[in-house]
């Protein structure tokens, strides 16, 4: 069974709704279970900055799937979600980024783990960190100079999360 970190964000429309949709599609996967996930945060955007606040949340699922299956599936679940790639960095509906991988490292031309960015980056770290505060020192070991970002800085509890399965069923 892998240990699989997602970063689950939308900054457009019903923006909980669709993490939720992407949980609950991800959690019916054949061999796969949402056994983890963090609070809900909103967040400043990064990158591209004119555009709304998202909301950022982790979850950990356990999967039978491999890395680049899981990437396949993450990429058809934005799409039928709604997601349409237009501006890098820019709005969308959903947006599901593999973060760690068991404890591999993979490097192919569709997918980069860990996510090559992820400790430079608060809306990451701070669910990451809550969903598995035990990772802190195998990120040190992997990011020199971990974390690469203030952990306060344009991110804000939006709402706490009872667990997968109340998460799931909109409670």
């Amino acid at each position: 069974m892998n240990i699989a970190y997602l970063s689950a964000g939308s900054n457009m429309g019903n923006r909980e709704a669709y993490l939720r949709e992407a949980a609950i599609r991800l959690n019916s996967l054949p061999g796969t279970e949402l056994d983890r996930l963090s609070s809900i945060y909103e967040t400043d955007p990064v990158g591209y900055e004119d555009q709304a606040a998202f909301l950022n949340m982790v979850f950990r699922l356990r999967t039978t799937l491999g890395a680049e299956a899981l990437l396949d599936v993450c990429l058809g679940i934005e799409a039928e979600i709604g997601r349409v790639r237009t501006v890098r960095w820019g709005p969308r509906v959903c947006d599901l980024d593999i973060l760690l991988f068991n404890d591999d490292t993979v490097k192919t031309e569709k997918l980069t783990v860990p996510h090559p960015r992820m400790h430079e980056r608060a809306f990451v770290l701070v669910p990451l960190l809550e969903v598995d505060p035990g990772l802190s020192e195998s990120l040190k070991k992997r990011f020199p100079g971990f974390p690469g970002v203030d952990l306060k800085d344009g991110i804000r509890v939006y709402k706490s999360v009872k667990g997968p399965a109340a998460f799931l069923e909109g409670k």
